[in-house]
């Protein structure tokens, strides 16, 4: 999902997108724990970005809230 896609989405919205990739990003790290994940490494890097972007987001919409 790129930014402009989340940016038209509200808090709630983000914090659901934000919990389910936090979720999948764990999950991703149990099954490479457990040596099942071999074939998903560039999901690692997707998921990483994907969820800075949420984060960056909500902090954005949380500053526009103060002012």
């Amino acid at each position: 999902m790129n930014a402009i896609e989340l940016r038209a989405k509200n808090v709630e919205e983000l914090q659901a997108e934000f919990m389910a990739a936090s979720r999948e990003l764990f999950s991703l790290r149990i099954q490479r724990s457990i040596q099942q994940a071999a074939d998903k490494s560039h999901l690692f890097r997707k998921l990483k970005r994907n969820i800075a972007r949420i984060k960056t987001i909500l902090a954005e919409k949380a500053k526009e809230g103060k002012q």
